[in-house]
């Protein structure tokens, strides 16, 4: 896959053979924009065209709406790109959400980033707008295209509920994983460098692996988890359980940074500086103080005991 950042002057991004396109943020590269991408390729595979998508950095709420800026996301660019090259997309241009962006005039953009950039097909969910104050929409796009068709992908819902990336993002705060993997389509995966921690775990019998995310990913609401863990060097996954929290027995949570940690099942090797990913399969409780060591030690395996009985009707090997 190759990725063209498109910098002004716009000119110089046009090396590259004509394309279908598929236009939308993206943001976590749920069923619904799966919809959209898959929509694209097979009307590339009918017509000869290379397979493209189009996304933007930062969200536009950075540029739009400063007050409820969404500056965390379910795939940072680095892991969209990742999801992107195995659907085999052939040109992934990604657009700087810019004021002067926000500004451009509707025909402007059409121009600029459809008509010149040989695009021959643009496909967008049917919400997608475009241009100053986001007037466009499919309907104008539709009429004012040039050079170029239009395809419309119709709301894509599960359970009569549209999938969308904020209902994802809500669920995961609220640790509903379930619904959150069901509308992504995958589990959802946080990437990061297993980091020294306080080896605190190590001194009542279960170690962790403190993993660092490598981007702004969203973090799941505090708590403990069933997870599997990836060691991206070996390709190995494993089953475990994590903690997503502050660790309030030890600490006190408002000066406490949260720290993802993960104990790892039948697993005893350093991995210090391993780059992993952490896919989260269930939430088992809400993180909570204990009254001391002996409390936390036998809640952990209770929580461990629960992980694995769900883990294991999952069929991961």
């Amino acid at each position: 896959m190759k990725t063209i950042e498109m910098i002004h002057p716009i000119e110089l991004c046009y090396e590259h053979e004509p394309c279908a396109l598929a236009i939308g943020f993206f943001d976590g590269i749920h069923t619904g924009h799966q919809k959209v991408i898959e929509t694209m390729s097979h009307i590339a595979a009918e017509r000869g065209l290379k397979k493209a998508v189009m996304t933007f950095d930062p969200h536009p709420s950075v540029v739009l709406n400063p007050e409820k800026q969404r500056t965390d996301y379910l795939t940072p660019m680095h892991e969209k790109k990742r999801i992107l090259e195995n659907l085999g997309i052939d040109y992934l241009f990604i657009v700087p959400f810019t004021s002067s962006l926000a500004q451009m005039e509707e025909r402007d953009f059409i121009a600029n980033y459809f008509t010149k950039n040989k695009v021959k097909e643009v496909v967008a969910g049917f919400d997608f707008t475009y241009g100053k104050y986001g007037k466009g929409n499919m309907l104008k796009l539709e009429a004012d295209k040039d050079g170029f068709e239009v395809t419309m992908v119709e709301r894509h819902a599960l359970n009569d509920e549209k999938v969308s990336t904020t209902l994802i993002r809500k669920d995961l705060k609220e640790g509903n994983i379930k619904p959150a993997n069901k509308q992504l389509g995958r589990p959802y995966k946080i990437t990061g460098l297993v980091v020294q921690g306080e080896k605190r775990g190590r001194t009542i019998g279960f170690p962790t692996a403190n993993v660092e995310p490598n981007e702004n990913f969203v973090l799941p609401r505090l708590g403990v988890y069933a997870v599997t863990i990836k060691i991206e060097q070996t390709g190995k996954v494993y089953k475990g359980v994590c903690n997503v929290g502050v660790k309030p027995t030890f600490h006190d949570p408002e000066k406490q940074q949260v720290s993802i940690e993960v104990n790892i099942f039948n697993f005893s090797d350093s991995i210090y500086g391993e780059r992993v990913e952490v896919e989260w399969h269930d939430f088992l409780r809400p993180e909570q103080k204990f009254d001391g060591i002996d409390s936390l030690i036998a809640q952990i395996n209770k929580d461990k005991e629960k992980a694995i009985e769900i883990l294991n009707t999952l069929h991961i090997d």
